[in-house]
């Protein structure tokens, strides 16, 4: 099976730039409600993925900080310690379900690794629950 098949496009995830501030990544994370988000280079490639974890840690560490000198700081400054490891476009349905076993998502890369989606581990579970054989 293609795992194309359960992509969401990029044009619909929302991600970050590797030069975006600490309080803007903070502010898209808490406005989707989401705990992880992708962080994009320049060029669209898929860098890693940053979690209110990350966040948490590196304000930890920061002891001076505050909303606003989070502006202060690049989402690049911030170590990943949450991995979320990408699938290329072209891998197969068994490396896809290896990665979703540990992932709420799985970030997708063109040959070029260029960021292109994700495949998140509900569509994969929904599919195989609905195409389940009796």
């Amino acid at each position: 099976m293609n795992i194309l098949f359960f992509l969401i496009p990029k044009s619909q995830v929302a991600y970050v730039n590797e030069h975006d501030t600490f309080r803007q990544v903070a502010e898209k994370l808490d406005f989707h409600h989401y705990t992880a988000i992708p962080v994009l280079s320049d060029e669209g490639k898929y860098m890693g993925t940053v979690a209110v974890g990350d966040l948490f840690w590196f304000v930890k560490r920061e002891r001076n900080m505050n909303y606003k000198s989070a502006e202060n700081y690049k989402i690049s400054d911030v170590p990943f310690q949450t991995r979320v490891e990408s699938i290329r476009f072209d891998a197969n349905m068994d490396d896809l379900l290896h990665l979703a076993m540990n992932q709420n998502f799985v970030p997708v890369t063109d040959d070029h690794d260029i960021f292109i989606g994700i495949i998140t581990r509900k569509a994969i579970i929904e599919y195989f629950v609905n195409n389940k054989k009796e």
